[in-house]
């Protein structure tokens, strides 16, 4: 069996897929738009010693296996057909492999994983989220380049879900319009004092102070993102009132605050760790003092929180923890916040994705020249995969608002809300 016959038989014979080698052989489709060329006998190997995708996600960070063509319609392919392997096909195909005396070495060889792996990924859970493997994990994700970060991000530097407020809104646009929904959530007014936890670059606290008045605390695991949101904040004349720290948010000593945003960083606290967390925030508001957490979830909790052999949490976010969104109100609720509102944006999260998609594509040169090829294939196929994610429901996006009441129950929140859409 030629080794792009191997993929076409992965595949699946009506796969609207082209597969190259770099034997000679040719299968598949002829002239499709996405075209996967095998670079090396050693893709193999990672196909049949991962487990799942995580095969092929490997062998195309390696550079074994190249994708031509729109990286959301190969995955949004290759997911459709590879659900569809049974057992006999996976026995059918290793049994082709063997018949061939260098794909059968190139098989039986185990090769280690990409040095783009985060080589502390998989450990008990016990073990997760002490605050130096959280820094750990936030390092590793978040301490690529702020140069990198700047051509997939954009000028906002928000490397969270926008929101749009119309149909043909800019990623820009979309953007402020997120920051600025966080800061009419929370009632923000001139005076007030806001904390921001895991505040990446600052757009947060730089909205609240600029447009708001606000004085404004950022903190971050990440020491690049606070060295750029410093810099960033003295440029924009805000350092009067805004501030982000290279800190732990579990080492902040400041309480009475007016507001808390949680823009982020829920992904990264773990289970075990909610009720702690939630704790934490309430404690650091005063009485009438609202929280808006704003946090990845998934449609139900059927399923474990994290998957370790996955390649979010091999790749890209180690550590992280995804809860449904009724976990996460009950785990706020317990903590003491008055639930007042919450609504579900993972359209606009696809959106969001397919920006930043775009930003990579067209400075990937450079990105190339700034990270490694590497680094760079792991951000497109892992942001490409993501679209696809919210697009489907596997995972979605909620923003659940709290207040802390005083004791006689009173919350001084509007009769209905205010913020608009």
């Amino acid at each position: 069996m030629t080794l792009a016959r191997v993929f076409e038989e992965l595949a699946g014979a009506g796969a609207p897929v082209e597969f190259t080698a770099y034997d000679g052989s040719r299968s598949g489709v002829a002239g499709s738009a996405i075209r996967f060329d095998v670079r090396s006998p050693y893709a193999v190997s990672y196909l049949v010693h991962s487990p799942g995708a995580l095969g092929l996600a490997r062998a195309y960070v390696t550079g074994m296996v190249d994708v031509s063509g729109d990286m959301y319609t190969a995955l949004a392919t290759m997911q459709q057909v590879l659900g569809k392997i049974t057992p006999r096909d996976k026995l059918r195909i290793v049994g082709g492999v063997l018949s061939d005396p260098l794909l059968r070495g190139a098989m039986t060889r185990r090769l280690p994983a990409p040095p783009q792996e985060a080589p502390f990924s998989r450990v008990p859970s016990w073990l997760r989220h002490s605050k130096r493997r959280d820094a750990q994990a936030i390092s590793h994700h978040y301490d690529v380049s702020n140069t990198f970060y700047e051509w997939v991000l954009g000028p906002s530097m928000a490397y969270t879900c926008a929101c749009y407020p119309t149909e043909h809104a800019t990623l820009e646009e979309a953007q402020f319009h997120k920051h600025d929904l966080v800061a009419r959530k929370l009632g923000l007014e001139p005076g007030m004092r806001l904390l921001d936890v895991g505040c990446g670059w600052g757009g947060m606290v730089m909205h609240a102070a600029k447009e708001y008045g606000v004085k404004a605390l950022g903190v971050t695991l990440s020491k690049q993102q606070a060295e750029w949101a410093q810099k960033a904040i003295a440029d924009r004349g805000l350092s009067d009132l805004a501030e982000v720290r290279h800190m732990d948010y579990r080492d902040v000593t400041e309480t009475g605050f007016d507001a808390v945003s949680s823009i982020g960083l829920t992904e990264h606290i773990g289970k075990a760790n909610l009720p702690s967390y939630f704790g934490f925030l309430f404690d650091k508001l005063k009485p009438y003092g609202r929280m808006l957490n704003h946090t990845i979830t998934r449609p139900d909790n059927l399923a474990p929180a994290i998957k370790q052999d996955g390649f979010i949490n091999r790749y890209v976010f180690p550590d992280g923890e995804l809860e449904g969104p009724g976990h996460i109100q009950s785990q706020m609720n317990d903590a003491g916040f008055e639930i007042r509102h919450q609504e579900n944006l993972r359209e606009h999260y696809a959106r969001t994705l397919e920006g930043w998609c775009r930003n990579l594509d067209e400075h990937w040169d450079e990105a190339v020249a700034e990270v490694g090829e590497g680094i760079a294939r792991v951000w497109r196929v892992y942001m490409a995969g993501c679209v696809l994610g919210f697009e489907q429901n596997w995972i979605q996006l909620h923003q659940t608002l709290g207040v802390k009441v005083d004791d006689q129950g009173g919350a001084r929140m509007p009769l209905r809300p205010d913020w608009g859409a």
